[in-house]
């Protein structure tokens, strides 16, 4: 039978969380989550039964832990999925995974990806959750320093109806950022070259002003800008987000977490707290290298996943309390919190 698995780890690896008394996970039905948390679940068990009806499966579906538990039992008792089992032709296997025990892949900065990157630097194309905003104010003859600028509407990465654009983005998740970059660049060259514009191909390193240089030459053409118009919102993303602040950001992030992978055999939490500690600094004191409060939870949540069994102790405590007065302190100081720190405060 075909095997569709959402979300495969090992159940060994990704034990349920235990238990404060009570019921045990086992015994945790759909009634005792909050209101909101159950709706959410059967909202996603009438949209995982939309999915498997348009596949036509007959599932059997396995959960490791506790809420994975709810909603395999849900989907299982769910009247539509029943209906649809007794008539589907394809067996499938589903097995719902618990994540509360893996938040490291949530919260990491996987190597040297430019799709990550970008799809993390990049604000959010509105009424939608997975697509981005690129400004295309650099392919018009609008001038203007404002980066929120509405008056042209934003590009996006989806470009379906685009060959050239579907290869580049592929380049973009499966390649190093040095070598997608360049493939950027390539194909860049290539467009330019078959609508007769007077470019140069130079070789060595790629750099966001060069290919902005070569994005100038379509902005007057447009002939090319409708030929090639796919192709020039990834590039203008790629240029954005090699252009944006937060970038090299990311690349400190990456860099933290690769030492912290390498040491964590030798290292106790206490002397990683330790370390963390003279970084968290308040708003008046940081520049735009240092690390928010914001990136020192993201961080946080980080190092306690990834750790594994953290050995109690007063070292311990001692060290996670001047963290967290350190925090509350810099959140305190916050001018304007952001939105999650409100949420969180």
């Amino acid at each position: 039978s075909a095997e569709l698995c959402l979300l495969p780890a090992l159940a060994a690896l990704l034990p349920p969380l235990p238990g404060s008394g009570g019921a045990g996970p086992a015994e945790v039905g759909l009634g005792a989550l909050p209101a909101g948390l159950r709706a959410a679940v059967r909202s996603l068990v009438g949209d995982l039964d939309s999915l498997f009806t348009a596949l036509g499966l007959r599932e059997e579906s396995f959960a490791v832990g506790a809420l994975s538990r709810v909603v395999a039992a849900e989907l299982a008792s769910y009247a539509p999925a029943r209906n649809r089992r007794r008539t589907a032709t394809n067996k499938a296997s589903v097995i719902f995974v618990d994540r509360t025990l893996d938040l490291a892949g949530a919260v990491g900065h996987h190597g040297d990806n430019l799709a990550e990157k970008i799809l993390s630097v990049l604000p959010k194309l509105p009424g939608h959750k997975t697509d981005v905003m690129v400004n295309m104010v650099e392919l018009t003859a609008l001038q203007t320093t404002d980066e929120t600028c509405s008056i042209i509407a934003p590009g996006c990465l989806a470009q379906p109806n685009d060959p050239a654009a579907k290869a580049l983005w592929e380049s973009f998740m499966n390649l190093k950022q040095k070598e997608a970059v360049m493939e950027a660049r390539r194909h860049l060259v290539e467009a330019a070259s078959r609508e007769n514009l007077p470019i140069k191909m130079s070789m060595g390193r790629v750099t966001p002003e060069q290919l902005s240089s070569y994005l100038q030459l379509f902005r007057n053409n447009l002939k090319a800008l409708e030929n090639h118009c796919g192709l020039l919102q990834l590039v203008l993303a790629t240029v954005q987000t090699l252009k944006h602040p937060w970038t090299s950001k990311w690349d400190n992030f990456l860099a933290f977490e690769r030492l912290l992978l390498q040491t964590i055999g030798d290292s106790e939490m206490p002397s990683v707290l330790n370390q963390l500690l003279p970084m968290i600094k308040s708003y008046n004191k940081r520049t735009k290298d240092d690390y928010t409060c914001e990136d020192f939870l993201v961080l946080l949540v980080y190092i306690y996943s990834v750790f594994g069994e953290i050995k109690c102790g007063k070292e311990l405590d001692a060290a996670e309390e001047e963290v967290k007065k350190a925090l509350v302190k810099a959140i305190c100081g916050e001018p304007e919190p952001s939105p999650l720190l409100q949420k969180i405060t």
